[in-house]
């Protein structure tokens, strides 16, 4: 498997979900609820209506019109094909027995953590001024591919609750490294209820966002320049001509589920999403 150390470019693109190498895992082995994301009812281990035969979306250039939003916010990380490929070497749900499908459906879930995971690791140990902690970081990003690496046995039965904790605690240290840097206030906003907040063109460089709610906040033209953005709930939020540049731990489903312009500014790790064209 690709040694994500030695090249983080390389890296980021096997963490990309890759529909082609993939059973349609995250179609079926998720669960979904009838919402302003999505327009039915489905269970866990159950195909979505949407789904063909040859594992592809039936409806994938029209989600969003469809009220399949949720969909088009949604990344596996990756975990699609490790799974498909790697952890069941090939073998498709759907002609296998039964309880080759359920674990499968089980096991996605948890590699697309771990795969998570190595996306914040990897984007660490690219951060300079996280150079102190960068073997503690190199050591964790191992173990966490190792643990990709387990049997269908092995994975259902880990304990990754546990295992995030010990890489959030390096991550926070990254964070703190990260922003130290950045000149103006560095503010502590971690879990902070934001939602629908008026932030338009607030200063919020360096400033620590873990997991805050900033559903349908207006950060038009908002500062977030070295900004920690992991978990950070961006669902609806503007970000039209709000500045990201630097900003870190920052992912394409977060993004996707934002709100932007051609003035929004991107750290290099993302790209812009395509529905924000329409909105220009």
């Amino acid at each position: 498997m690709l040694n994500r150390m030695r090249d983080h470019q390389a890296g980021r693109a096997e963490l990309r979900g890759d529909c082609e190498r993939c059973f349609g895992l995250c179609c079926v082995a998720l669960p979904f609820a009838a919402s302003a994301d999505f327009a039915v009812d489905k269970a866990a281990g159950t195909p979505c209506r949407n789904l063909r035969e040859d594992h592809r979306c039936g409806i994938h250039a029209r989600l969003r019109q469809k009220g399949f939003t949720g969909c088009t916010v949604y990344d596996c990380f990756g975990a699609g094909q490790q799974v498909s490929q790697i952890t069941f070497g090939g073998q498709d749900w759907r002609t296998g027995p039964p309880e080759r499908a359920r674990r499968m459906f089980d096991v996605f879930p948890v590699v697309r953590q771990l795969h998570e995971l190595l996306w914040y690791l990897t984007e660490a140990l690219a951060l300079p001024a996280a150079r102190p902690v960068h073997g503690e970081l190199r050591e964790a990003l191992e173990k966490t591919e190792k643990l990709t690496g387990g049997t269908p046995e092995e994975l259902a039965g880990l304990d990754v609750a546990a295992h995030r904790q010990e890489v959030n605690v390096l991550l926070l240290r990254t964070s703190e490294l990260a922003r130290a840097g950045t000149k103006g206030r560095r503010k502590d906003r971690r879990g902070a209820d934001l939602m629908g907040a008026r932030l338009k063109g607030a200063d919020l460089r360096g400033a620590s966002l873990r997991g805050a709610y900033l559903i349908a906040a207006d950060l038009t033209g908002a500062d977030l320049r070295g900004a920690d953005l992991i978990g950070a709930d961006l669902r609806d939020a503007d970000l039209t001509d709000a500045d990201l540049t630097g900003a870190f731990f920052l992912t394409q489903p977060q993004l996707n589920a934002a709100r932007g312009s051609a003035g929004t500014r991107l750290p290099g790790s993302v790209t812009r999403p395509g529905h924000w064209t329409a909105q220009v």
